[in-house]
């Protein structure tokens, strides 16, 4: 595989075909725990698939349109059949957030891209602010180079007023952690329609990166899947 300064750029231009980018990775320490590669034996190194904003929307909109109606679990089946196949195409192994038994992938992510958990959990980006997401992995038997992990600001360290807990109407989020029952009944009761055609109300808050805020109805669609509304 040919490199590109960092990710290898053949596989950050295959991804780039279905709106998906390289989100950092590394290689694992002698002797870690790590998951196994392509040939059986423990990976090498890792690489971590994505998105920033809802730049795979429209092309993950079109494959939706020639799947059968009801078809469950969408975004993660389009995921792993797109990823499964830059893994197929460049030697590497697939994994999925999905996957059983779960995968580390927020570890995974904070430790290919620096980042920490923001109050509502979702890792705070620099630039993307909450407004991102992991969808995979490869994994490789050879040692892949990757960026340079840089420290970064913490961006939740620099809000005061921390709009994120302030915004929900059922306080689904506060310092004990993130009331989950609370929120499904919310967003499953007549009173949740807001957070369902809009999305999270306390993550819509946050000022952060702001110009890869998901639209309306692809917020509506994370909320419903969340729910597991048809609706």
């Amino acid at each position: 595989m040919s490199d590109d300064g960092g990710p290898t750029g053949q596989i950050a231009a295959a991804l780039a075909e279905h709106g998906l980018i390289p989100r950092g990775g590394f290689v694992f320490e002698d002797g870690e725990d790590a998951p196994s590669g392509p040939s059986g034996q423990p990976a090498r190194s890792l690489l971590l698939i994505g998105q920033a904003g809802a730049a795979p929307w429209r092309h993950f909109e079109r494959w939706l349109e020639t799947q059968p109606a009801g078809f469950e679990n969408p975004l993660d089946s389009w995921s792993r059949q797109v990823i499964g196949q830059v893994a197929k195409d460049f030697g590497a192994r697939a994994a999925s957030p999905s996957d059983r038994p779960h995968l580390p992938f927020q570890q995974w992510a904070m430790r290919a891209e620096g980042l920490r958990p923001s109050p509502l959990g979702i890792l705070m980006h620099p630039e993307y602010g909450l407004w991102h997401a992991y969808r995979g992995a490869l994994l490789f038997d050879v040692e892949v180079e990757t960026p340079e992990v840089r420290e970064q600001i913490h961006l939740c360290d620099l809000c005061v007023g921390k709009p994120c807990l302030k915004s929900c109407p059922v306080g689904a989020y506060s310092g004990s952690g993130f009331a989950y029952e609370d929120c499904l009944a919310h967003v499953r009761a007549s009173a949740g329609g807001a957070c369902r055609s809009r999305g999270c109300l306390d993550r819509n808050a946050c000022p952060q990166g702001l110009a890869y805020r998901y639209p309306e109805a692809v917020q509506a669609f994370h909320m419903k899947s969340f729910a597991g509304l048809r609706s």
